[in-house]
């Protein structure tokens, strides 16, 4: 993903590494000024643009759905509306990281830039994860356990572990203002936003490295875990009444999300893994590892568009509540133009009396 431990101008993986490999990771960024040819930039740029566009619109939809519309007030949607806040704030920070794709160096946006980009895409990213994870195991409870579902999840109870998970996502995001920040090359070619250089040598890297892998492989084996119970649960009553019917359409939309966020974040740890195998291989390595962050890069922006296409495609609570707020706007505008049409047509009118009552105005 777009986050630091991926971009292409922080490489992973310095700790235990020789003074040549870590001598690799800080000068790789000049390596991939020249990797990439303009057309594969100008492509990747054409689909983020396209993802910005959609992510923004969709998640925007969404935030404003589940405040207007009273059907979608559940819990669940409460939680879809957070990520979708976290999903606008990743794609409001895009064309950061595409000018940064395009040029390294130097870096001409600040420090503050440089590090609060990092570090509110790193968070953004723990709490979309920490969300998907508590709204299933509040799927489990209700499926499972619906009596005592009604008792633990409750609005109130469920906007304050809201609060929470925003609370341990930006903690657990906060070492990024000393990971990374901009500093002056040793070879003259000016500053650079990355990975700094007492993040590779005090450690903080390796133990950030630690902490972002452990943010997708254990909330991933507890959905895995998760949702193989809700399913065999459903399985044994699905000649059920209308509860469970409902419960059913949930479960698949949530998994469908799960999978996908599966499939935007799968090729960031492998794209992560052969870069650290190619520190001690051939260059040819070194290249297929770096197109594999580019292919993240793009699937990092695609996790945070996609949703509100998902949520449209499978729950029609959600799709008739857009297509509502999207009349309702679109009235709203017909009006606008209908009236400023109105009001120029009596300007032509009074106009037009006036020239006739006075005549032309003579020199």
């Amino acid at each position: 993903g777009s986050s630091w431990s991926s971009r292409t101008s922080c490489l992973p993986f310095s700790g235990g590494f020789s003074a040549a490999a870590r001598s690799r990771i800080v000068s790789s960024s000049f390596l991939l000024l020249t990797l990439f040819s303009t057309p594969e930039l100008l492509l990747v740029t054409a689909v983020c643009v396209l993802l910005l566009a959609v992510g923004l619109v969709g998640n925007t939809l969404t935030v404003l759905v589940v405040r207007l519309h009273r059907d979608l007030r559940s819990t669940t949607y409460l939680y879809l509306c957070s990520m979708a806040v976290s999903d606008i704030l990743i794609l409001l920070l895009m064309p950061v990281d595409l000018y940064k794709l395009w040029r390294y160096r130097p870096w001409l946006l600040g420090d503050v830039t440089c590090k609060l980009s990092q570090f509110v895409s790193e968070a953004c990213t723990f709490s979309s994860i920490l969300h998907i994870t508590a709204l299933s195991v509040e799927r489990y409870l209700a499926v499972c356990f619906p009596l005592r579902a009604k008792v633990l999840v409750t609005h109130a109870k469920v906007k304050g572990l809201i609060g929470l998970l925003w609370a341990a996502a930006l903690l657990s995001a906060g070492p990024v203002f000393a990971l990374v920040g901009v500093e002056e090359l040793e070879d003259g070619g000016g500053s650079e936003c990355r990975c700094t250089q007492y993040a590779l040598s005090s450690g903080l890297l390796g133990a950030m490295m630690w902490l972002s892998n452990l943010y997708f492989l254990v909330p991933l084996c507890c959905l895995s875990l998760l949702y193989g119970l809700i399913a065999r649960k459903l399985w044994h009553r699905r000649h059920c009444a209308h509860r469970d019917r409902a419960n059913r359409q949930t479960v698949k939309m949530l998994a469908v999300i799960v999978l996908a966020f599966v499939l935007c974040w799968l090729p960031f740890h492998v794209g992560r893994t052969l870069f650290s195998v190619s520190l001690s291989s051939s260059p040819h390595m070194y290249t297929v590892s770096q197109y594999f962050n580019l292919v993240s890069f793009v699937l990092f922006y695609l996790s945070a568009a996609i949703n509100p296409i998902l949520y449209n495609t499978m729950s029609s609570r959600y799709r008739l509540a857009v297509r509502g707020l999207l009349g309702l706007a679109t009235m709203c505008v017909c009006v606008c133009v209908y009236w400023d049409w109105k009001r120029e047509e009596r300007r032509g009118i009074m106009s037009t009396k006036t020239f006739h009552t006075h005549g032309p105005t003579s020199r």
